[in-house]
Parts: structure tokens; C-alpha cells; sequence
């Protein structure tokens, strides 16, 4: 089925022999999800299991980084101008983003080519094969704006690295360095920066041009368990999410961000 990708703003789409190449596209903010990339990201990987044309994704940013996660100053704009906080990025287009990748039966591969941070880090590790530049970081830093990594790290986090060490890191929301990511298998290759597009572009000629069939039913069938895990994680890790987004600790981190200083957390 031919699929018209125009519609897209926030991501640029492009498909070259089978290999279809989805950029976050908003450079000047390092790629930061606002509400329009949000829904964009909600529909992307539905729209690429429907075209006959694509048999392998790759999943990047455009400029200096991958994703800086969710737009803050777009959360603190919202906040200001309907009174509240935590209504502006959609839970429904939260789990379509996370189900949409672990649906897609075709291999997605995520370029990691900068720093990669809260839904950012989500969304690149929820695909199937990650290659990370060696001078990017990869966080999930969503408690150090009082809110819960709720959009799907508290799934793929300790399936990568084990329950302890993605408790630390959740619950900390402490950068990893490339290197380290790579050691503790949070990623599957890190790479200098000069080396990334061209291993990236090997990895997904070679799952083009391999046994098409036999590829993409052995990641339906391995995404089994991590279908079932995100069934039964995601709507509560998303309810409590949406109680911090709405709380105290979220106003004073959102406050702290229009101020240029660190929030205060305590007492709250």
C-alpha cells in the first residue's frame, strides 16, 4: 500500500531501496517533542507497516542530536496559558508510539547520533538494534523534573540492563556516556560519530536484502514477552506519570526551567 508521508512536519521520511529513513526533524531544539511530533510519532510506524515498499527503518535525529525528549518550554507555554500542567502530551498517542514500534514486524534500527534523553532514550531503545555515536549520552532524566518515567522506560530499561541498574538510573535520571552504554548492553554498538551512518547503513542493507520473512516474524516473536510487559505496565506507569505531570513537583521543575535554575524539590 502506497502511504504520502507529506503530511509529516516534525519528521522528515525518506525510502531508498526498501530502507526507509525517519528523521526527527526540529533541529533547533534538538529534536524535542512537542505535541505535533508527539501525534507524528503516533503515526509513523503504523503508516510504515502498511507500505509494501519498506522493509527496514531507521530511526534518527536531525543536527547535533537524537532527542532531547519532551519540549519543556512547549509544557511550560501550555501550562501558562490553560492554568494547569499535564495535559499537553497525549496519553493515547504515548502508548501508540511504544505499541506502534513493538508491532512493526519490520527490524528498526535507531542511529543514535547525539544525545538521546527521556522519550528520546524511549524511543531508541525500543527499537530493534541501536548503534550510538561514542561522544553522545543516553538519560531518562524524568525525575528530575518530579515526574515518573512513565512513557515506556520503566519497560525496556531493566529488560536491557537488569532491574537494579535501571532502577539507579531511572530514579536518578543520571546520563550514561556512550562507552558505558555500550559495556552494560544498553546499546548494541557504539561507534566514532564518522564511522555511525556507514555501519548503520550496512546493518540495514543486510536485513533488507536477507530472508524478508523469516526476519520480521523472528522480532514479532521475540517482541512477544515485550508486548506482554507493556500490556501490563504501561497504562499504570503512564497513570502515575500523569499524577506527577499534574503536581507540585512538576510546577516547581517547569518554574525552574523558565528561571534558568535548578529546581527545588524538597518540602513538596
Amino acid at each position: 500500500m502506497k502511504v504520502d508521508y507529506s503530511k509529516y512536519e516534525f519528521l522528515s521520511v525518506e525510502i531508498s531501496e526498501n530502507i526507509m529513513s525517519i528523521t526527527l526533524d526540529r533541529p533547533a531544539k534538538y529534536n524535542a517533542i512537542h505535541h505535533e511530533l508527539h501525534r507524528e510519532l503516533a503515526d509513523i510506524f503504523y503508516d510504515a507497516a502498511i507500505d509494501d515498499s519498506v522493509s527496514v527503518v531507521v530511526l534518527t535525529g536531525s543536527g547535533k542530536a537524537f532527542c532531547a525528549g519532551g519540549d519543556l518550554q512547549a509544557m511550560q507555554d501550555h501550562a501558562n496559558s490553560s492554568g494547569v500542567t499535564g495535559h499537553y502530551l497525549s496519553s493515547v498517542d504515548a502508548k501508540r508510539i511504544v505499541f506502534g514500534m513493538l508491532d512493526l514486524e519490520k527490524p528498526i534500527i535507531a542511529k543514535i547520533n547525539g544525545p538521546a534523553i527521556g522519550l528520546g532514550a524511549t524511543i531508541a531503545l525500543f527499537a530493534d538494534i541501536a548503534y550510538m555515536a561514542d561522544h553522545a549520552v543516553i538519560a531518562d532524566p524524568h525525575v528530575k523534573v518530579g515526574v515518573v518515567a512513565g512513557d515506556g522506560g520503566a519497560i525496556i530499561w531493566p529488560q536491557l540492563i537488569g532491574y537494579s541498574r535501571a532502577k539507579e538510573y531511572l530514579m536518578t535520571g543520571d546520563s550514561i556516556p556512550a562507552k558505558d552504554a555500550g559495556r552494560m548492553g544498553l546499546v548494541n554498538h557504539v561507534l566514532p560519530a564518522a564511522e555511525l551512518d556507514d555501519a548503520v547503513d550496512k546493518m540495514a542493507r543486510r536485513l533488507a536484502d536477507g530472508p524478508y520473512d523469516a526476519i520480521r516474524w523472528t522480532k514479532t516473536a521475540v517482541n512477544i514477552g515485550l508486548r506482554q510487559l507493556a500490556h501490563s505496565i504501561l497504562d499504570a506507569s503512564m497513570a502515575y506519570e500523569t499524577v506527577t505531570l499534574r503536581s507540585a513537583t512538576h510546577k516547581e521543575a517547569l518554574q525552574a526551567f523558565a528561571d534558568n535554575r535548578e529546581p527545588t524539590f524538597k518540602g513538596l
